[in-house]
């Protein structure tokens, strides 16, 4: 996409559709720190193609926070909201580790490199390609994706969670 097209000088933009790089959706679901609530979430994506691929739990004194992505993030969404569940949503770098010893240092190694923090990270349940995967929340998606690409590293995006 280029502005300035009336003989303007042009300017790429590269909109959020046309991002270079894949990520995944999380949804954080607020709980009240009480039995069943993770049963509550659960049980509202049965019956329905949504599946949990990965999920972490935060716990405190008084709540939780429930962090899941799923196969389907928009039926997911759906099905959230249509169980009054709270939650926001963020992108996650989700990328799968290579079969070498070292492969989960060196995923590290290949962040530190190019000065990304990890704010979070979680395996997933599935392994779309055979290979254990992680979800990660950090800095800069489009950086990370592309470090971790360079260094070998398969970048995962829905499409390979929906399977």
């Amino acid at each position: 996409m280029s502005l300035g097209e009336d003989g303007g000088s042009e300017v790429e933009v590269e909109t959020i559709h046309g991002r270079n790089w894949p990520s995944v959706t999380q949804f954080s679901v607020f709980l009240e720190n009480r039995v069943g609530q993770l049963l509550e979430v659960v049980r509202s994506f049965q019956g329905s193609k949504v599946k949990i691929v990965g999920l972490t739990i935060s716990d405190s004194a008084d709540c939780s926070i429930l962090r899941l992505i799923l196969s389907h993030p928009e039926q997911g969404r759906e099905i959230l909201s249509l169980n009054k569940h709270a939650f926001a949503e963020n992108e996650l770098v989700a990328a799968e580790l290579p079969a070498s010893a070292s492969s989960l240092a060196d995923m590290c190694l290949a962040l530190l490199r190019a000065e990304i923090n990890i704010h979070y990270a979680y395996p997933l349940i599935v392994q779309p390609h055979g290979r254990p995967s992680v979800a990660m929340h950090i800095d800069n998606n489009e950086q990370a994706s592309r470090s971790l690409h360079d260094m070998g590293f398969e970048i995962l995006c829905e499409a390979d969670l929906s399977n």
